[in-house]
């Protein structure tokens, strides 16, 4: 018996998975992320989740031993284990502006987690939504990649020749902590503390701080022709687009795959802007790049766990297999 975590900002989710049990999943729960308490409340809110999970399916928890963790980072490595910096959840990254009711500047996770189930692999959640949309998604068969996906913040997983990109603290492909504007006058706070970055200007909760107002608002308003929406989200386009552009150009990649709950209720709008935006310089190097929605659909970051996990897991994918990025660049 197996375990795929999903550590959001918002929620965690927790599945148990059986390779040998029809559709593979035996059990499922999700609830709001802690956030106050010890900064092991999150592990601990884990631990408990997969025991009821395991309670709920019939099985004995103790028959868990092995666990897919995917987690927003940063990462900060103590003695070698993974413990999580990240600014949805790390209070005291930002300080109380950013409203978190903790005062944490990491929190553990791989270490509690592999003495109570054994092996554990921890990544972040744009490694590992890369991993699945490499595995059974729109980026099967590119040896050099990436996955971003926007949601409430910027996820972003690599991949050069074949190889997933991790770094030193395994926090490669943090591009949403990257600058991307020449001003920073009206960004919001990055709950990392940076004023100016990507996710302080685009990101989901970056949105509603900076206008008053949520990305689906906003996005649909411009989508009905108003002025004033269609001027501020022509300027998000921007800056993503310019990330977006910087990921090519510095890694020379062949595709990009677009996730994320902001970017998939709006992909229709925002797809053709964020490809004219890559496309419009430099086009010895941008020219043929493929930027597609996730081939898991909203489904990715629920998948990304499940593809951390080793030997066969069930594919996740639904029946209705969607197109290639390749079917679709012919069409």
């Amino acid at each position: 018996m197996k375990a795929c975590v999903d550590i959001g900002g918002t929620r965690v989710a927790v599945g148990l998975v059986h390779e040998h049990v029809p559709g593979g999943l035996v059990a499922r729960r999700s609830e709001a992320t802690a956030t106050s308490g010890s900064p092991d409340a999150v592990v601990l809110q884990v631990m408990r989740m997969v025991e009821q999970a395991s309670a709920e399916a019939g099985v004995d928890a103790n028959e868990v031993n092995e666990l897919g963790v995917a987690a927003p980072g940063p990462f900060l490595l103590r003695e070698g284990l993974v413990e999580l910096t990240t600014p949805h959840i790390c209070g005291g990254l930002a300080g109380l502006s950013r409203g978190l009711p903790n005062g944490w500047l990491s929190a553990p996770s791989k270490a509690p987690l592999r003495r109570r189930f054994g092996r554990v692999r921890v990544e972040n959640v744009g490694v590992a939504a890369l991993e699945a949309e490499r595995r059974w998604g729109a980026l099967q068969g590119f040896a050099h990649c990436a996955h971003v996906s926007r949601g409430a913040g910027i996820g972003v997983g690599l991949c050069v020749d074949g190889r997933v990109l991790r770094g030193k603290n395994r926090n490669a492909a943090h591009a949403g902590h990257s600058f991307v504007t020449d001003s920073n006058a009206d960004a919001a706070l990055c709950g990392c503390g940076n004023v100016g970055d990507g996710e302080s200007l685009v990101a989901g909760d970056a949105i509603e701080r900076r206008f008053g107002h949520s990305a689906s608002t906003l996005f649909m308003a411009a989508a009905r022709g108003d002025a004033q929406a269609l001027r501020k989200a022509d300027g998000l386009c921007t800056v993503v687009g310019r990330l977006l552009f910087n990921l090519v150009t510095t890694l020379d990649l062949q595709a990009i795959g677009l996730g994320g709950s902001v970017f998939w209720h709006h992909r229709q709008f925002l797809l053709p802007r964020l490809r004219a935006a890559v496309e419009a310089c430099l086009p010895s190097m941008t020219a043929g790049v493929l930027v597609v929605p996730a081939g898991l659909g909203d489904q990715v970051t629920g998948c990304a766990a499940l593809a951390l996990l080793a030997g066969t897991v069930p594919d996740p994918r639904p029946p209705q297999a969607m197109p290639s990025p390749r079917a679709e660049l012919v069409a």
